[in-house]
């Protein structure tokens, strides 16, 4: 038995640990207010990974999974009500003029990795949520529909 705990205390602390982002959240990591409604909403749904942002002023979780075939993106307030679905967009003809503007002045070559469309739900507007890569880094950039950045800061 002391072999056995020794082996397994000797295999814990050999394992490295990796995290690929850490403002990204595993499944374990969500609140439980959250996962519940996921599971009400979606009782098929796999491989949830989750982002903690703020849209249109409110602090959310963009929660993203399977469910059956189809990936989904929901945004979660904190206290675990549904807030707004996105929606994976082509970035290079759903956009405004003025957001690619706006990009073309903050990175002088880049390349857009992954644009999520969110409408507000409490009224008219819509922000994007996007991966820009440019040179070797890779940022998270928020633009609303007038192609202002709100946000913007690289990821790890």
């Amino acid at each position: 038995m002391r072999k056995y705990l020794l082996n397994l205390c000797f295999l814990v602390l050999a394992t490295p640990v990796f995290a690929a982002d850490p403002s990204v959240a595993a499944e374990e990591a969500l609140p439980e207010k959250i996962m519940a409604e996921i599971q009400k909403r979606h009782p098929n749904a796999a491989g949830i990974k989750a982002e903690q942002k703020t849209h249109f002023g409110q602090d959310v979780y963009e929660v993203h999974f399977k469910d059956g075939e189809s990936e989904q993106i929901e945004l979660y307030r904190k206290d675990g009500h549904f807030y707004v679905s996105g929606e994976k967009i082509d970035s290079s003809n759903l956009m405004p003029d003025p957001v690619n503007d706006n990009l073309k002045s903050a990175f002088t070559k880049f390349e857009i990795k992954e644009a999520i469309l969110i409408v507000n739900p409490n009224g008219p507007g819509e922000e994007y949520d996007l991966s820009v890569v440019s040179g070797n880094q890779t940022w998270s950039v928020t633009v609303d529909n007038k192609g202002n950045i709100i946000k913007k800061e690289r990821e790890e």
